[in-house]
């Protein structure tokens, strides 16, 4: 890691003044594949600071692959993805700081308890004990969580769950947020108030947020849009705009209009 990595690291990323303009994400002519076999084709998004947007597409649209070359898992060759003015490439260990990622699995240790798993986190990103339990009870407390503190994780339930996974990658304070199909396995109930909570903080930390669902009634009428099939991005934009863009009533019957129709 070169001496800016490490000066950058030491610096939290919610301390670096941002306005509303500011960009979290962009992603520019990305490209992916497996042996010789295109999964991702020229996939270019912008997300800004404080801003929810939802990437919408059927499985096996390549959701879970964007999210693993944004987070690094898989190396890009062709294109670019830069988190903030980070380019991630350049400088990963940077923009690996400046962002917090809910994966479609669960990660955390069954065997531990709540306070366990959120301070085993902070010292992976290298903070002092005191300051992660300090930031673990307010992320606990916006999530109604914080009388789980001592709870095994084994017997909460998954919408529990994945409240806390939630609260833990927000612990180093990230300006973006990706969640891949954070919902699965949840009930109605759950499902919902996980969203508007996500959706909260958007308004009230400006964490830029990019969730990944095949789920279209997860999908909020201001949220933005990115609807992504077969590697490609189809459309984006308000709901509004991709009613018009597909002549259609409904989000459902737009999203059938780019997905069904779509024969590539």
């Amino acid at each position: 890691m070169s001496h800016n990595d490490r000066a950058s690291l030491q610096a939290s990323p919610a301390s670096v003044a941002e306005g509303s303009d500011a960009t979290a994400l962009q992603v520019r002519d990305l490209s992916f594949g497996y042996k010789g076999s295109p999964v991702l084709e020229g996939v270019c998004l912008t997300l800004k600071v404080g801003e929810f947007a939802v990437l919408l597409g059927p499985n096996g649209a390549g959701k879970t692959t964007l999210f693993s070359l944004i987070t690094r898992l898989y190396a890009h060759r062709q294109g670019t993805i830069r988190i903030g003015e980070v380019d991630l490439q350049r400088q990963s260990a940077v923009a690996h700081v400046r962002m917090g990622m809910v994966f479609q699995q669960p990660t955390l240790d069954l065997d531990l308890t709540v306070k366990q798993n959120l301070a085993y986190f902070g010292a992976l990103h290298g903070m002092a004990p005191g300051l992660a339990r300090q930031r673990a009870l307010q992320q606990l407390a916006r999530l109604d969580m914080q009388e789980s503190l001592n709870s095994r994780v084994r017997h909460l339930s998954g919408g529990q769950r994945r409240r806390v996974e939630i609260a833990r990658s927000l612990l180093h304070e990230p300006r973006l947020l990706l969640l891949d199909e954070p919902t699965v396995g949840l009930d109605i109930a759950s499902r919902r108030g996980l969203v508007e909570h996500v959706h909260r903080l958007c308004h009230e930390q400006g964490v830029a947020v990019l969730w990944a669902t095949h789920l279209i009634d997860e999908v909020d009428s201001n949220d933005r849009v990115i609807l992504l099939h077969r590697g490609r991005v189809r459309a984006q934009g308000s709901v509004m705009d991709l009613l018009a863009q597909a002549d259609a009533a409904t989000l459902s019957d737009a999203y059938d209009h780019f997905v069904q129709g779509t024969a590539s």
